[in-house]
């Protein structure tokens, strides 16, 4: 009941019978207000009609009122538990979260740049990625490094592809990773991801090496994440350990490296680096690279360039000296 018809029963209470005119003289309306309002009031049983010329109105005694209005609230209640109820077999009906309750698009270089930072920033329990280039974030860019969340209930475990460190800034990039905590590995990367706390994945709408990325895809709780997350521990058991070390530890292993940019060529070895990306990586001649890749396989009896990486992860010697 609105206002206006409140104001209109309580002044025909008070009134006793009267016309449209008495009672809108009475409550300070006019009388064809007071006219739109009867279907109303007669619909709540607040008002009847007196029989007779002019046309009088005479308000329902309040105890009788209240009963009508507790009996149609009553029933308004009923109906609503109906629909609820009808609501909640609808629901129960479905057999999982709608695609666009699943997958968000994130269209634009900007946009893919700072959803990423976004979810990295979220984190609260884990992120996993895997890196492959090319990177939605500049890796060289100092703001961007500096602005790295330090999530400290949050550790980072990455897997490093083959061709992640052909960008020069990567090595450096992953040097800071690791000494702010991160787990890191190398090993073979299908496709860039990065998941964080096990709930939201992100990764390239295309897959497309020589293309930045533009669009990317967002994955909410359902089968296609938990795909994703069982993929990326796949590759992190056949991954192998890379670690960053000041003061690389004494030992018989260590007696062959007398240079010491060797593990650095031992683990981009690892990751199926050619010589060409190997050489651009570290700032040397192709020439240089192949010579050192020649004495590192003879020293660890490796039969391929892999083979060599290989053993040297299996040695736990894949250091990158700082």
């Amino acid at each position: 009941m609105s206002v206006a018809e409140e104001t209109a029963y309580r002044a025909l209470l008070r009134h006793g019978p009267a016309t449209l005119s008495e009672l809108a003289t009475e409550t300070g309306s006019s009388a064809a207000a007071i006219r739109r309002m009867l279907p109303r009031l007669e619909d709540l049983g607040l008002i009847s009609r007196v029989a007779g010329r002019p046309l009088r109105l005479i308000a329902t005694p309040p105890s009788i009122a209240i009963d009508v209005l507790v009996a149609r609230r009553q029933e308004e209640i009923t109906h609503s538990r109906a629909a609820a109820a009808l609501l909640a077999t609808e629901v129960a009906d479905r057999t999982g979260p709608h695609p666009e309750e699943v997958l968000e698009v994130v269209t634009g270089r900007d946009a893919v740049a700072r959803r990423y930072i976004q979810l990295e920033r979220s984190a609260k329990e884990e992120m996993l990625v895997l890196v492959h280039p090319p990177y939605a974030v500049d890796v060289s860019d100092e703001h961007h490094a500096n602005g790295r969340p330090a999530r400290p209930g949050a550790p980072t475990r990455g897997i490093y592809g083959p061709l992640a460190f052909d960008d020069p800034a990567m090595l450096e990039h992953t040097r800071r990773a690791i000494a702010e905590g991160e787990r890191a590995r190398l090993g073979q990367v299908p496709l860039k991801l990065a998941v964080a706390d096990r709930r939201t994945a992100m990764l390239p709408l295309v897959s497309d090496d020589n293309r930045a990325v533009d669009n990317a895809l967002v994955v909410h709780p359902s089968a296609l994440l938990d795909a994703l997350i069982g993929l990326f521990e796949v590759l992190w058991q056949t991954a192998v350990p890379l670690r960053l070390s000041a003061d690389p530890e004494v030992g018989v292993e260590r007696e062959v490296w007398p240079q010491p940019g060797d593990t650095e060529v031992l683990a981009l070895l690892a990751v199926g680096m050619k010589d060409d990306a190997i050489a651009r990586q570290l700032g040397l001649s192709p020439r240089t690279v192949q010579r050192r890749v020649q004495e590192l396989c003879e020293r660890l009896d490796a039969r391929t360039r892999f083979h060599a990486g290989f053993l040297a992860a299996r040695h736990d010697l894949l250091v990158l000296d700082r």
